[in-house]
C-alpha cells in the first residue's frame, strides 16, 4: 500500500484546492502568499539616466476636455462628441514615491526609512494651475479599483470598502459621500487621468516615455474618502524593500502619506516654496489679487515655515502610476534599440506586480 509523505500530501492538497477555487480567489491567495514583488526591470537604469541629466526635467502630456462653449466656438460640426485638446508642459521629476532623495537642508519630519519602495514617479505642482483639471477623470472606474483589468495600475484587491462603493456607483446608487463640484474636487485628493511623461537623457541618448495615470495628493489625503481611495490604490503598487528588517516592519506603523507630502515640501528651496504664495497662475496681471494673508500673494517670496497655511493649501504632490514604459536607446544611429515594458498585475499568468518586456523596432 502506497502512503503519501506529509510534504507530498500537502502539495497534492494545495493543487486540488487551487483547481477548485475560482480564478479571482486563486489570484488573491497567490498574491498574499507571495513575497514582496521585485522592482521593475527598468527602474535601476531609468534612475541612473535621471542622475546623468543636468536637470531632471520631463514633458508631461495630458488631455483637456473642452467646455461646451469652447467646443461650439471651435468645432461646430462635432458638438455631439466630447472634444479633447492635447496639453504639454515641462515639469521637474521629484523622485520615486516613498524613495525621495532628501535635500540635506530639508528640516521636515521624514518617514522612517526601509518601509516602502515603489516604481511610481512624482512631481509637485500648484493646485491653482490649469493642469489640475487635466489630472482628474470622472471617478475611478470599477475595473481600476478591483484590478480585474490587466491594464489596471492596481493589484487584485484594493479593499472591500472601495469594492462595495464601486458596485454602488455601478448600480447607480448613492454613496455616503456627497457629490462635490469640480472646484471642490480639485481642492482635494484624487485624479486618475491618463498621462504620459517623456524624459530625454542626452548623455546616454535614451528616451523614456512613461504612460499611466496621475493621482493628486492634497492635505486631505488621510481624512477624506477620496484621499483614502488614492492611498489604497498607491499602496497596491508599493512594496517592502528587499531584506526588510524588524526596524522596517516597526516603521510601517509610523509611515504616513501626510508626512511624505510635508517632506516633499521641505525638499524644496525657500524660494520654490514661496512660489505657492504667488498670485494665481493664469490670472490677468491687471486683475485684483486677493487673499494670501500676511505678506499677501506676490512673486519672489521665501517660505521657511513648513506649515505655511497659504503655501501648503496650494501645494500638491502628484504620483504617476505607470502602466507602460517605452525605452528607446538612440546612442548608436545604425543599431538603435527599443523596448516596451508593460505592467501585469496579479493573475493573467503573472505573479504580483510583474512586468513584461518586449523588444521592438525603434
Amino acid at each position: 500500500m502506497h502512503y503519501l509523505t506529509d510534504a507530498k500530501a500537502a502539495s497534492r492538497l494545495a493543487r486540488l484546492t487551487t483547481h477548485l477555487q475560482p480564478r479571482h480567489i486563486r489570484a488573491a491567495i497567490t498574491s498574499c502568499a507571495m513575497s514582496s514583488p521585485a522592482a521593475a526591470p527598468w527602474r535601476s537604469l531609468f534612475l541612473s539616466h535621471i542622475e546623468s541629466m543636468d536637470s531632471p526635467e520631463f514633458t508631461l502630456s495630458t488631455l483637456r476636455r473642452a467646455s461646451a462653449g469652447g467646443a461650439r466656438g471651435r468645432r461646430p460640426s462635432v458638438l455631439a462628441t466630447p472634444l479633447y485638446f492635447p496639453r504639454a508642459r515641462t515639469c521637474i521629476f521629484r523622485g520615486l514615491f516613498a524613495n525621495m532623495d532628501v535635500n540635506p537642508k530639508n528640516d521636515a519630519s521624514l518617514n522612517p526609512e526601509g518601509v516602502w519602495e515603489s516604481d511610481l514617479l512624482t512631481f509637485t505642482t500648484d493646485a491653482r494651475m490649469d493642469k489640475m483639471e487635466e489630472l482628474w477623470e470622472d471617478g475611478i472606474d470599477l475595473e481600476l479599483r478591483s484590478g480585474r483589468d490587466p491594464k489596471s495600475p492596481t493589484t487584485d484587491k484594493v479593499g472591500e470598502e472601495l469594492w462595495e462603493e464601486g458596485l454602488a456607483r455601478l448600480k447607480g446608487k448613492k454613496t455616503q459621500a456627497p457629490v462635490k463640484s469640480t472646484e471642490e474636487k480639485l481642492k482635494g485628493s484624487g485624479g486618475g487621468a491618463p498621462v504620459e511623461a517623456m524624459f530625454w537623457a542626452p548623455k546616454p541618448a535614451v528616451q523614456w516615455r512613461v504612460r499611466g495615470r496621475a493621482y493628486v495628493l492634497a492635505p486631505d489625503i488621510e481624512s477624506s474618502s477620496e484621499g483614502r481611495e488614492v492611498m489604497t490604490l498607491l499602496k497596491s503598487r508599493m512594496r517592502k524593500p528587499p531584506h526588510t528588517d524588524k526596524k522596517g516592519e516597526e516603521g510601517k506603523k509610523e509611515w504616513s502619506f501626510a508626512r511624505e507630502i510635508t517632506a516633499h515640501f521641505g525638499n524644496l528651496s525657500p524660494i520654490m516654496r514661496g512660489s505657492f504664495r504667488n498670485p494665481p497662475p493664469g490670472r490677468p496681471v491687471a486683475a485684483p489679487v486677493e487673499g494670501g494673508g500676511g505678506e499677501g500673494l506676490k512673486l519672489g517670496q521665501k517660505v521657511t515655515d513648513l506649515e505655511d497655511p497659504v503655501a501648503r493649501a496650494n501645494f500638491r504632490v502628484v504620483v504617476i502610476v505607470p502602466d507602460e514604459i517605452d525605452q528607446a536607446d538612440l546612442s548608436d544611429p545604425e543599431h538603435g534599440r527599443r523596448w516596451l515594458h508593460t505592467y501585469v498585475g496579479a493573475g493573467h499568468g503573472k505573479g504580483h506586480g510583474e512586468w513584461e518586456t518586449t523588444e521592438v523596432w525603434p
